[in-house]
């Protein structure tokens, strides 16, 4: 035990009541009994671990993994969701393994059955003994897309002392923008190794087709949805939106939505009246067709399915206490997009947006006439998507630089072990 692990303890166990009432699953692998994994495959330059706390970081990586084929990957995630996500896109073609929670013995007992040659976090996600364990074993940590919202940086701030020791540590961060960068070197990374490479989630958008989704009509067709009729599809809703989008959807349109949280899925169907969940299709029993016009997607891994489906897309966590959500998946669909004000986690990509007229930000207020306007005119919704989607265009290639990064760094540390050399150099 140390002084971390004193500090974690007495906090695990205050805040018991919140966690242990949440249903989870994973626990041996939490404290780190993660099952060995096999020697690095045979042709691979080294193996990298790549940590994605949850399903949107693991999204992210869809264009970045393809470009590390001469490695040996493993995809760490924290949610049951991520996990199950990651499991989804990249399995078999990478080990997919739960993160352990920072307990030194947990962090310990992972790095030996993961064996990793080097390890980048995805966004964020710096935890004091993961990154302690793998300096002493000598191998680079680095933070790949690196994002640090606003209200993040102040609760640092007030740490900064021990937050320098964690993120001073790493071999380099690679940040979204200059504002994160900027962040990141206040609180102690040194500017040599703050890099700029934009955001990968430009890259995961694919803008290639018009088509629908594969299994979006299997989808439709199983909760009723007739395609005839317009349908609003609103993602990763938070608390309250449901509700507010029951109330501002024009008369006579379909509206689908799909919470960000499942624990919020009784709660959403609560707020939509008579409404035909996706776990409890229609087509279920021999019923079939119907003339509902509320859904609710309580599944996980088909929000692509419903967007490609949708005449307008509105993008939660926007309109309430949230901090909003990505829009970059339904405007590279070829969907009008609208969002709310409160969006500070994606502050950056929406004002790109907006500067290129490529979404449409309003308030709960408006919403309910500005989802009647776009339905009215499929011109100006088609204008809209358009110019979103060539913003896409214009910010993509941060996954080929994350690639080139990651790959020098996995060649050094193999070339340092080789060598026999007791330390690993900062940057890349």
């Amino acid at each position: 035990m140390n002084l971390m692990d004193a500090f974690y303890i007495p906090i695990a166990a205050l805040t018991a009541p919140v966690w242990a009432g949440k249903k989870r699953s994973g626990w041996a692998e939490r404290f780190g009994k993660t099952a060995a994994l096999p020697p690095v495959r045979s042709g691979a330059v080294g193996r990298l671990l790549i940590h994605a706390v949850s399903v949107g970081e693991v999204s992210a990586l869809r264009p970045l993994v393809p470009l590390l084929s001469d490695f040996d990957v493993v995809i760490s995630s924290t949610t049951d969701t991520g996990l199950a996500r990651a499991t989804q896109l990249f399995s078999p073609s990478c080990h997919v393994v739960r993160y352990p929670l920072d307990f030194s013995w947990a962090v310990e007992r992972f790095l030996n059955a993961v064996k990793p040659d080097a390890v980048a976090l995805v966004e964020l996600e710096v935890w004091p003994n993961f990154v302690s364990a793998a300096r002493r074993r000598n191998i680079p940590v680095c933070i790949i897309n690196g994002r640090l919202s606003e209200r993040s940086f102040r609760g640092y701030r007030r740490i900064r002392p021990f937050v320098q020791r964690w993120l001073g540590a790493l071999d380099f961060v690679a940040a979204q923008d200059q504002v994160y960068a900027a962040r990141f070197e206040d609180l102690g990374v040194a500017a040599s190794n703050c890099l700029l490479t934009g955001s990968m989630k430009w890259d995961s958008a694919d803008i290639g087709t018009d088509g629908l989704a594969e299994g979006a009509e299997r989808l439709a067709a199983e909760l009723g949805i007739d395609r005839n009729r317009p349908l609003i599809v609103a993602g990763s809703t938070g608390p309250g939106e449901e509700a507010l989008l029951h109330e501002a959807c024009p008369p006579g349109v379909q509206l689908l939505c799909a919470p960000r949280k499942p624990d919020r899925f009784e709660e959403a169907a609560a707020a939509l009246p008579g409404c035909v969940r996706r776990t409890q299709p229609l087509t279920v029993g021999g019923m079939g067709g119907g003339s509902r016009q509320r859904f609710l997607l309580d599944t996980i891994g088909e929000l692509r399915k419903a967007y490609s489906l949708a005449s307008v897309v509105v993008v939660g966590r926007s309109f309430g206490d949230q901090y909003g959500s990505d829009p970059i998946e339904p405007i590279g669909l070829g969907k009008a997009t609208v969002i709310g004000p409160a969006v500070s986690d994606f502050g950056a990509i929406v004002g790109a947006f907006v500067a290129a007229g490529g979404i449409l930000q309003t308030t709960r207020g408006e919403l309910a006439a500005v989802l009647g306007s776009l339905l009215a005119d499929e011109g100006r919704c088609r204008q809209l998507a358009e110019r979103g989607r060539q913003c896409i265009r214009d910010h993509q290639g941060a996954s080929a630089r994350h690639a080139d990064l990651l790959g020098s760094m996995v060649r050094t540390a193999r070339g340092v072990r080789t060598a026999g050399q007791g330390s690993l150099p900062l940057g890349v």
